[in-house]
């Protein structure tokens, strides 16, 4: 059980890096929450390709798909766009 949580951590971390390479500009984002955005664009993926297909798995290339829409959501929920991710609170202009 640790050596699946273990390994599921480093799948997600790989997926959300992609997803953020993938996207242009910087994302003020930590390791645990490029993390948690592969690990929720994994699971997306897996759960919309078995409701479409009737098969198991989604496949390395839709999870980084889902993960990479993950990361643009929340650049728009900061103020962002697709090439700028947006400003900080705080930051100055």
């Amino acid at each position: 059980m640790i050596s699946y949580l273990i390994l599921s951590a480093i799948i997600g971390l790989v997926v959300g890096a992609l997803a953020r390479l993938a996207l242009p500009g910087r994302d003020p984002m930590g390791l645990f929450a490029t993390m948690l955005v592969g690990l929720a664009g994994s699971l997306t993926a897996s759960v919309v390709y078995a409701a479409l297909f009737h098969r198991n798995g989604g496949g390395f290339l839709l999870s980084v798909l889902f993960s990479t829409a993950i990361v643009y959501l929340i650049r728009r929920s900061r103020g962002g766009s697709l090439t700028h991710p947006g400003r900080r609170e705080g930051a100055w202009r």
